[in-house]
């Protein structure tokens, strides 16, 4: 991912050192555990453990050379083994593993850190939204279905509603990374060919892993797709809020809008433009997580017990899938943290339409009062439409009318145009979401 939008602690856990120490920790756990067992002498896994250690550099020298980056990492630590006079235990590097051993071992490691990050963005805007839940819990706005105007709702509804499916994002990806974190030490073809189940077993403990159930020369990769899966939909509902400020921010809407710089500016041309530039952004770059699940998906098959076709994909998406995901949530917190509300913008919008948004529960009343649904359907959608042709009011309309009089008295058609009427079960709602 370009520097522009990965965050440096997340880049780090990407980066080469990174990933080639993640490897080593795999390699010396492996070597202890295989002294503990026997089948290495202990002294060599003391000074493995003392001396080994890479030049990313010359990693990547060596690698130009025999083109195998297992093979160029083996190469390099043994070459500082030497260089601290225990070549002689270098032998017993990478003893009885195979390539994807240590690399799909290393990269759950590294999945681990990753998902660690995310988890804590998740909880911090998490809490962000929780907090303005309660600020606007009982700030009136339009609801809006297909864009147009519905019934009242409050603000506050707004961020309960991402709250909520926020957290759900959460248990998913905890869910998925427990079943990618998994490590596999069996060999070529998944037979344990040259160790045992038990060595695995304790590696991976080592390591802080479960090891695979089963696996062939790789983990079996539907794991990352799901992983992937769980980012991407972290990453829509990052979208989701972000589209909605986009609209909250138009000029004819003006009901909340994304923080805006003192010294920024929204166009080289327009001196007056405030644009929702960032919520533009976290709606492009959701894009770019959704699509890696495509190739998450394309990975799954493989030939028979392994080829290499995912690797090179793997090496895009995982990294790039999980820096756009926590450089997106750390947008959509600063997003949230700052936004600019209007209550007043959406009071007057909620009365935009003069009463048309209390036409459902109209008709509720009428039939409730004896008229036939069809008939009352009939009789208040002619007049919401009176009102909504001819500008007029539909509240007086419905006040007028000769036939709702006859079955609504007017503290009756009052009630029928009650806000608060409307919105009574508001804490019921919190109280479920927040408890």
């Amino acid at each position: 991912m370009i520097e522009r939008y990965t965050r440096p602690e997340m880049g780090r856990i990407w980066s080469l050192e990174n990933k080639f120490q993640q490897w080593l920790e795999v390699e010396l756990a492996a070597a202890e555990v295989l002294a503990e067992l026997g089948h290495i002498p202990k002294d060599a896994a003391e000074k493995l453990r003392k001396h080994a250690g890479f030049s990313v550099e010359r990693i990547l020298e060596i690698e130009k050379e025999v083109h195998h980056d297992v093979i160029a990492f083996t190469t390099a630590v043994a070459e500082t083994m030497a260089a601290a006079g225990a070549a002689d235990a270098s032998r017993w590097l990478h003893y009885g593993l195979t390539s994807n051993d240590v690399v799909d071992t290393a990269q759950a490691l590294q999945i681990r850190q990753a998902t660690d990050l995310i988890l804590r963005g998740i909880d911090s805007l998490a809490e962000a939204l929780k907090k303005r839940a309660f600020e606007f819990r009982y700030t009136v706005q339009v609801g809006r279905t297909h864009g147009v105007h519905a019934e009242p709702i409050t603000f506050g509804l707004k961020f309960a509603l991402w709250y909520d499916e926020l957290l759900r994002n959460r248990r998913r990806l905890v869910h998925a990374a427990e079943d990618v974190c998994v490590g596999k030490i069996s060999g070529a073809v998944g037979t344990y060919g040259h160790l045992d189940p038990r060595a695995e077993e304790l590696i991976c403990q080592r390591l802080g892993l479960k090891p695979a159930a089963i696996s062939n020369q790789v983990v079996s990769r539907d794991r990352h797709a799901a992983y992937i899966a769980a980012l991407a939909l972290i990453c829509a509902t990052l979208e989701k809020i972000a589209l909605e400020v986009r609209h909250l921010q138009r000029t004819e809407v003006r009901e909340a809008e994304e923080p805006f710089g003192r010294r920024q500016k929204g166009s080289s041309a327009m001196p007056h433009k405030r644009n929702p530039v960032v919520c533009e952004q976290i709606c492009g770059l959701a894009r770019v997580v959704r699509a890696n699940l495509q190739a998450a998906m394309e990975n799954i098959a493989l030939w028979h017990e392994r080829d290499i076709s995912h690797s090179s994909v793997e090496r895009v998406i995982l990294p790039d899938s999980t820096i756009l995901t926590d450089y997106l949530l750390a947008r959509t917190l600063w997003l949230v943290d700052g936004m600019r509300v209007f209550p007043e913008r959406m009071r007057q919008n909620v009365e935009l339409t003069r009463g048309l948004i209390f036409s459902g529960q109209l008709l509720l009343d009428l039939a409730a009062a004896g008229m036939l649904r069809e008939d009352a359907y009939r009789v208040v959608q002619s007049l919401a439409m009176k009102a909504w042709e001819e500008g007029l009011d539909f509240r007086a309309l419905v006040e007028a009318d000769p036939e709702i009089r006859r079955h609504l008295s007017p503290e009756q058609i009052a009630q029928a145009f009650s806000i608060e009427r409307q919105l009574r079960h508001v804490d019921a709602i919190f109280q479920r979401v927040f408890g």
